[in-house]
């Protein structure tokens, strides 16, 4: 799994995530986003290149929604494929998250 991370300009944190969330990758998926879920932040987790997503990926981003969630901040997520976006719907997790199709509806949604 590969995670870029990027600034974007209005405080919006860009993160890329590349390959399979599992409970081999999820440590350190959570290690690079948790200390970024600062209060009021604006996060956009796109999630066009995730292959696979385990009960372990799905774990760390419900953590991520909780964090940034009560400290008035906001996560969306974006490009989920089919399978990942059929087993979050099906497991209730689409009932935190916003999802997009695209970075920029995405990316629109938090600057709203």
């Amino acid at each position: 799994m590969d995670v870029t991370i990027r600034q974007l300009d209005g405080g919006v944190t860009a993160v890329a995530v590349t390959g399979e969330l599992n409970s081999r990758t999820a440590p350190d998926f959570q290690d690079k986003l948790l200390p970024l879920a600062q209060p009021g932040c604006r996060m956009l987790i796109d999630m066009s290149n995730v292959s696979y997503m385990s009960s372990a990926g799905l774990r760390i981003l419900l953590l991520l929604y909780r964090q940034i969630d009560a400290s008035e901040g906001k996560v969306v997520l974006t490009g989920l494929i089919e399978m990942v976006r059929d087993t979050m719907a099906i497991t209730g997790f689409l009932d935190f998250f916003e999802d997009y199709k695209t970075f920029d509806e995405g990316l629109s949604a938090l600057n709203l």
